[in-house]
């Protein structure tokens, strides 16, 4: 029988199509529905899961194993006192604004960039152009509403404006979003009221650790910490040696402002970090070259400053050459996400990597890019590469005392020059008192570099900022602390390292996942299909009979038990539907291939296999059939390569039902 023609652009996307199909199939769904629900929180549906669980496989197979890292799983309640040394207590906020007589909230950027990108949309119809329909989501409510965009042409000028603010909208403060507010004029647009002026909210949930609440706790907004107070047991598993890397799959909370569109942005989801542990002095990687070949699409931070999207196309080996990309381990882990994406399904037509401005970088970061994957609702931030530097090791090391640092023992003992800090004890403990200490460890704690700086700063100006764990900053001068160059000769050394994170929103990727996998068949707009490549795909095969015939049910329970056996995740489908009928659902779940059962299959002990998006059947013996299957799950073989156990089924049976 010839193989179908896969025509996969035969219909435009269809949101409400795809949405529908993955409610039916129950991928998710709102949490706590027969109660009305929660914004933000979703459950999982057994297909869902399957696929969460798929990807999180691969992910694991594609870092944790490949790249020989440190598995951890760290408790989720993390003391206050641990994140306010990371900084999260303070500078882990967005800025939201209210309707001045109503109360509702919005996140402040986004409605900014919702307004501008609809005014867009409504210049765009007064010029004649056609557009998609736009929807907005109400998770809470479940429903839909269009997005009422005023059909009214702006100038050129006001065109290019808009379009710039929207190229740098993360790059913007809370009083200069409110500026654009008021500028432009933005209200509520549910109800056109005025908006107050944007205050930062944080967005950590609060928690009492004990029967007394007096051990204070949050519910941890990233995994990343527990890898860095873990850091020291770690380095001696490792045999004191860096570069290494320690990796962690965990549950992280963000109570969003306003959570909408769906998976995208929801206040309980899982993620998967890698910290990355590298010497300050030496950022190469061992296996750069694996990757320096691979080719990124990328949105500069110098391009997106000039209010422009242009993105280039590179390899990761020419953007670490030309200092685009900061160092090589960066540049490395930029290449294995970009492979990673694809192989999980991820249209790499829909990918960049784009680079943090400066009012967007998170505080620890001394160079960050993320990757985004466009979908239904725009360019999303689905995965971020950061070098943290020495930050976090660093301010953990001053709040603890403890030596989060490496040694390393040198071949032949070196003379060097270093910079000596000393301090008049008397008068630096009268001027600050009871941080004196704090203050004291944290110079002393300071890498040559920042060292360095801090010296030029009191030489020049005669004062300068020295910013602690606590957040503060604090004022020193000549006076106080006296930095000198002196020579020494080591025999180790002593350092920091550097920290490489590349952090991972599953559910975020689970969702491009599911648009950049649908598509409907040419003859029928409603037959929706999910083309999830078989690693990822929730259940690899479907097994259906003609009949109910007890023959017939027997082969199909030992085909099941066969599958088991291999680990291959099977469905049977024993509902009286046609065979079409039960494919076409299956096609809907991504299940990539079908196993039927015939009265052929007791004759001659054979069985036909269908392939997902071609509909193509290849037929043979029961175990050639399995082995075949086998060899596609675990990735051995493609479709195209089945055929050379495998015979294409004519679809003519041998023998009468």
């Amino acid at each position: 029988m010839a193989a179908a023609t896969v025509n996969k652009s035969a219909h435009e996307f269809d949101k409400g199509n795809l949405d529908s199909m993955l409610t039916r199939r129950f991928f998710f769904a709102p949490a706590f529905e027969i109660y009305g629900g929660v914004a933000g929180l979703y459950d999982y549906g057994p297909t869902g899961s399957a696929l969460q669980a798929n990807v999180l496989n691969e992910w694991r197979r594609h870092y944790i194993i490949e790249e020989d890292m440190l598995e951890l799983d760290t408790t989720i309640m993390t003391l206050s006192e641990v994140l306010k040394t990371s900084g999260h207590v303070e500078k882990f906020a967005d800025w939201m604004v209210k309707d001045s007589k109503n109360g509702e909230i919005y996140r402040a950027d986004h409605l900014v960039e919702a307004v501008l990108e609809a005014r867009l949309k409504g210049d765009k119809e007064a010029r004649g152009i056609k557009l998609d329909e736009v929807v907005e989501e109400d998770d809470k409510k479940k429903k839909k509403k269009k997005v009422k965009s005023t059909a009214v042409k702006l100038e050129d000028s006001e065109v290019a404006e808009y379009e710039s603010i929207l190229a740098q909208i993360d790059n913007y403060t809370g009083p200069q979003l409110g500026e654009l507010v008021r500028k432009f004029n933005i209200t509520n647009p549910t109800t056109g009221n005025e908006l107050t002026e944007p205050v930062e909210f944080n967005l950590m949930f609060e928690s009492n650790i004990g029967p007394t609440g007096h051990i204070k706790g949050f519910l941890r907004p990233e995994t990343a910490q527990g890898h860095f107070v873990n850091f020291a047991r770690l380095l001696e598993f490792n045999n004191g040696k860096v570069p290494f890397a320690s990796a962690q799959i965990g549950r992280s909370f963000r109570n969003e402002i306003a959570p909408r569109q769906g998976l995208l942005r929801v206040r309980e989801f899982t993620m998967a970090e890698i910290e990355h542990y590298v010497d300050p002095l030496d950022k190469r990687h061992a296996r750069f070259n694996e990757v320096k070949d691979v080719v990124l699409t990328l949105l500069a931070k110098d391009i997106q400053v000039q209010g422009r999207t242009d993105t280039v196309q590179m390899t990761v080996g020419d953007a670490v050459g030309q200092g685009i990309v900061d160092n090589e381990t960066l540049g490395y882990f930029l290449g294995r996400t970009q492979l990673f994406l694809t192989k999980i399904g991820i249209d790499p037509k829909r990918l960049r990597c784009r680079q943090h401005m400066a009012n967007e970088m998170a505080h620890y970061a001394a160079d960050c890019w993320d990757f985004e994957i466009q979908s239904s609702y725009g360019w999303i931030e689905c995965v971020g590469c950061a070098d943290r530097s020495a930050y976090d090791l660093t301010v953990h090391s001053v709040r603890t005392k403890q030596p989060l640092r490496v040694q390393q023992r040198l071949e032949t003992p070196r003379v060097v020059e270093k910079l000596d800090v000393q301090f008049d004890a008397k008068a630096f403990g009268m001027k600050f008192k009871k941080d004196a200490a704090t203050i004291r460890n944290t110079i002393t704690g300071l890498d040559e570099e920042r060292l360095q700086c801090l010296k030029d700063e009191l030489d020049k100006a005669g004062v300068s900022g020295v910013k602690c764990a606590d957040g503060k900053v604090y004022e020193v001068t000549p006076d106080l602390v006296k930095i000198n160059p002196i020579t020494v000769t080591e025999h180790m050394r002593d350092f920091t390292p550097n920290v490489i994170e590349p952090s991972f929103g599953i559910g975020r990727i689970l969702y491009s996942l599911l648009e950049h996998s649908y598509w409907a068949r040419e003859q029928d707009k409603a037959r929706g299909v999910l083309s999830f490549p078989v690693n990822v795909a929730p259940i690899k095969v479907l097994i259906v009979s003609i009949s109910n015939d007890p023959k017939l049910t027997e082969i199909v329970y030992e085909l099941t038990r066969k599958l088991r056996k291999l680990g291959i995740a099977s469905r049977v489908d024993d509902s009286s539907v046609s065979i079409g009928k039960k494919y076409a659902r299956n096609d809907e779940l991504g299940t990539p291939f079908g196993i039927t059962v015939d009265f052929a299959t007791v004759q001659n002990g054979t069985v036909t296999i269908r392939e997902r998006d071609t509909t193509s059947q290849y037929i043979g013996k029961i175990d050639d059939v399995l082995s075949t299957v086998d060899e596609l799950v675990k990735g051995n073989v493609d479709w195209a390569g089945a055929a050379g156990k495998l015979e294409v089924y004519s679809g003519v049976q041998d023998v009468a039902e």
